[in-house]
């Protein structure tokens, strides 16, 4: 049995592996030029939410260290994992479209076109970048940047910077740009969920047995009051407050809340300001909804990812949703032998459920 892998980050590393080790021939597909190309190109200070001994993927523990991986460390050990499994990665090699024909997946890339019994898209959350869709923003004459794009705070000392979005990319670029010497204003457009990172010493992506037990809404009930003693309510740093908690708020939209990494802070200390929704821009003024028109020498774009993948399985019909977003991962879906993995953002750390779905697809391919 042969299986292709679309993307060689983490998802499709694990995913390989668990394969692999189940006696099925894998080869990853990987449209950039390295193992996990992300992890490579994330922005200097990123560290993981999730502690050291729950980021490793199947069969091989992250080496020993603080217990927060650097976003070097990450990288590092993802390239050891490649190795040590011995999996056949083609890099360079970006994918066009994948059919059925028969009892066999077509896959037509740069390099070719493949046959093989089993097709896992492992191409992630992250995909394509999306920026603002702000009146007037193409006319903004400052550097607008996205957060894929966005290194360290160097290029930005001495400037008032806006960063739009407060996910936990946008908490940690805000943070970075206050540290590194720009005058930051953050955006929210909506409410925000937060949470501290750890309670009462224990990461709080490590309470999973709560979620479990209770599930997100009482999860939530429970865990709520604790949260606010620790870090307060949203309203305390002027955000709007979500109609519910943050667990729900992963398991309903998909929307992983801000972890504190100290941005909570910054703002208390008045080092980073916050705004509401952007009405629109002109020329360097940025108009909030709400609030005086303010200047800026620089936008940050922390406003995620699309990840559309209709363009790719042209015409297959019950396997993705409307956005073109798989129905279903880490199981069988509604076409033989298709397979996706880590398209849905789980409140318990994304590597730890890489490893669940990954060694979920292996059994399901070796079963059939």
């Amino acid at each position: 049995m042969k299986a292709i892998v679309i993307g060689a980050g983490p998802a499709g590393l694990a995913a390989g592996a668990c394969l692999k080790r189940a006696g099925v021939q894998v080869a990853l597909l990987e449209r950039a030029k390295e193992v996990a190309p992300a992890w490579h190109a994330h922005y200097d200070r990123l560290h993981l939410h999730t502690a050291r001994g729950r980021s490793a993927l199947p069969f091989r523990p992250m080496p020993k260290g603080g217990r927060y991986p650097s976003r070097a460390e990450v990288a590092d050990y993802l390239e050891s994992y490649a190795r040590a499994e011995g999996l056949e990665v083609r890099t360079s090699c970006s994918v066009e479209e994948v059919r059925r024909e028969g009892a066999l997946w077509q896959v037509r890339h740069s390099a070719g076109e493949d046959s093989a019994d089993v097709v896992v898209f492992a191409t992630g959350l992250n995909g394509t970048p999306r920026l603002p869709d702000w009146p007037g923003l193409d006319g903004f004459p400052g550097q607008i940047t996205h957060s894929s794009e966005y290194r360290n705070a160097k290029a930005f000392a001495g400037q008032r910077v806006l960063v739009a979005g407060i996910g936990n990319s946008g908490g940690d670029i805000a943070l970075d740009l206050a540290e590194g010497g720009a005058e930051v204003v953050v955006s929210a457009r909506g409410p925000v969920s937060i949470l501290p990172k750890e309670i009462f010493g224990i990461p709080v992506t490590s309470m999973q047995l709560v979620q479990r037990t209770l599930g997100p809404r009482i999860a939530d009930a429970v865990t709520g009051p604790v949260i606010r003693a620790l870090i307060g309510r949203p309203s305390d740093y002027g955000f709007a407050t979500p109609a519910y908690g943050p667990v729900t708020q992963v398991v309903r939209d998909g929307r992983v809340p801000l972890i504190d990494p100290g941005i909570l802070g910054a703002i208390r200390a008045g080092r980073v300001a916050v705004r509401g929704a952007v009405a629109r821009v002109e020329d360097r003024k940025v108009i909030f909804a709400e609030g005086q028109p303010e200047r800026f020498d620089a936008i940050v774009a922390a406003t995620g990812y699309t990840h559309d993948l209709r363009p790719m399985l042209p015409g297959l019909q019950g396997v993705l949703d409307a956005a073109g977003s798989p129905r279903i991962n880490g199981a069988p879906t509604a076409a033989p032998g298709l397979y996706f993995i880590s398209y849905k953002a789980s409140p318990n750390g994304q590597l730890k459920q890489i490893g669940i779905e990954a060694k979920s697809i292996a059994r399901a391919v070796t079963n059939d």
